[in-house]
């Protein structure tokens, strides 16, 4: 997954954490060879992407329903727009 470059970096998140999640965040930081900034930012930014690739549960009206499901069932047809979307790598990936 990739990550913003550093010297693009403009926008401040501020945290608070309790000493015992300190501790353990500086020492995994140490672990992975990264600054305490750096561990945060990447662990944070991959449960987001993580998060936000599992959804799964959409909400909508009995008739609205209904319209999906018809959708689902119509047989497949060309979509040019889609096959040019999908020849191109998901902005997550390596390039």
């Amino acid at each position: 997954m990739t990550r913003p470059v550093a010297s693009t970096r403009t926008a401040r998140l501020g945290l608070r954490a309790t000493p015992e999640q300190e501790t353990v965040l500086r020492r995994a930081a140490e672990v992975a060879h990264k600054s305490l900034t750096e561990f945060i930012l990447d662990a944070a930014y991959q449960a987001a992407q993580q998060t936000l690739l599992d959804q799964r549960l959409f909400m909508v009206s009995g008739s609205q329903y209904q319209v999906l499901l018809d959708m689902l069932d119509r047989p497949e047809s060309d979509n040019p727009g889609l096959t040019d979307l999908f020849s191109k790598p998901p902005i997550w990936s390596d390039k």
